[in-house]
């Protein structure tokens, strides 16, 4: 549609519905974004392949092939890390979970404001630029590369969300301390914070791929604090030796 503007940012709108496209492409045009278009998941996953966007807003129903398999071919098969802004017409805990699950970063539900669509596409944009160095962090048996983003418990590889792995990040440099829900919230999304729900499905979901399939859970919710990630088993062990 117009060049691409570094300041801004490139956008992808997967969207079927023309009028909501229209509206979209247009306020973010004026906002100085550039804006390229599918109206069906196929033509979506091609461009989000082939091309580099700074954001893809997705539609969650799509003709054909729907939103969350996008979001699934784009994350495991092509493996691209590009956030991904999911629509969804449904405001259920479920959906947004299903939704996150398939590597989602963040969600609006219809009808919404493009104001507030504006300012969450600024927020994932600022976050992804201000990705920091590479650097290998290790917890108990559990290893992350943050330049090739692999992610490996007891030599098993282990895939998780975009932002799923910013949440280990996080938690993984300030380990054993205990992060307080806001830092982390603010770490991640900055002064755009989300519904109440979005940091637990996240947690949720991570908890589900790191922890169950293991003996000894790494993630722990510490009551009115925040979380840890820590192998207290370890810690425990290290603290009776030096007694």
């Amino acid at each position: 549609m117009s060049g691409h503007d570094e300041q801004a940012g490139l956008i992808l709108l997967v969207e079927d519905n023309r009028q909501i496209a229209e509206t979209v492409g247009e306020f973010l045009e004026r906002c100085g974004y550039s804006v390229d278009y599918a109206a069906d998941g196929a033509s979506g996953l091609h461009l989000a392949v082939t091309s580099s966007y700074d954001v893809i807003v997705l539609d969650l129903m799509l003709p054909g092939l729907d939103g969350l398999e996008v979001c699934r071919k784009l994350r495991r098969e092509a493996k691209k890390a590009t956030p991904v802004l999911m629509l969804t017409a449904r405001d259920t805990l479920e959906d947004k979970l299903i939704g996150l699950e398939a590597g989602a970063d963040d969600y609006l539900v219809k009808p919404f404001e493009v104001r507030e669509l504006e300012a969450r596409l600024r927020a994932l944009i600022r976050r992804d630029r201000r990705q920091v160095s590479a650097e290998v962090l290790n917890v108990g048996d559990m290893t992350l590369d943050t330049a090739t983003l692999r992610l490996t418990r007891a030599g098993q590889e282990l895939t998780v969300s975009p932002i799923g792995l910013k949440l280990l990040a996080i938690l993984m440099r300030e380990s054993p301390r205990v992060v307080s829900r806001r830092d982390i919230e603010r770490e991640i999304w900055g002064d755009m914070l989300p519904d109440s729900d979005t940091l637990r499905s996240h947690l949720y979901n991570l908890r589900r791929v790191i922890d169950k399939p293991f003996a000894r859970p790494l993630l722990h919710t510490i009551h009115s604090a925040g979380y840890r990630l820590a192998d207290l088993d370890a810690e425990v062990a290290t603290a009776a030796h030096m007694a």
